[in-house]
């Protein structure tokens, strides 16, 4: 079972189910988009998605909450990249990808838990963040299996 995390070759040989492969292409999409909003909107995000009250902020309070964001952005922008390089030329590394992203966002999810953040409403990242876990167990294990015509 490693072997199919870890393959001794990486290249483009990906043998799982094709919906896997498919519904890659939208979570790079949103991971990618989701990035360049961190990095290039006035608030990263901040306040208008994330509803984070930064207008109650001092001016470098509310400076520092954007940075932050703009450098997880970058972080986001760059594991979008990576699935990008993965999507045309590493498919065999999807099981990977799928296994990173539950661990990526039930580590989101313990860590807001341990450090809650305030805000006027439910960032739009929390339910998402339910449904990219689901959606990316069901797609590591469609991932995982063989498909017929692979294997003929």
């Amino acid at each position: 079972m490693l072997q199919r995390f870890f393959p001794k070759r990486a290249d483009n040989d990906y043998r799982g189910h094709p919906l896997a492969l498919w519904l890659f292409y939208p979570i790079t999409l949103i991971t990618v988009g989701r990035s360049l909003v961190h990095i290039f909107r006035d608030d990263g995000g901040a306040q208008s998605i994330a509803t984070i009250p930064l207008d109650s902020f001092t001016p470098d309070g509310a400076a520092g909450v954007v940075t932050i964001f703009a450098l997880w952005g970058l972080s986001q922008l760059l594991i979008g990249l990576f699935y990008v390089l993965v999507l045309w030329r590493y498919r065999v590394l999807l099981p990977l990808m799928y296994l990173s992203l539950i661990v990526e966002y039930l580590s989101r999810m313990a860590i807001s838990n341990w450090k809650p953040i305030v805000t006027l409403e439910t960032p739009p990242a929390v339910p998402g963040g339910y449904l990219i876990i689901v959606v990316s167990l069901v797609m590591l294990v469609l991932s995982l299996r063989r498909t017929p015509a692979a294997d003929g």
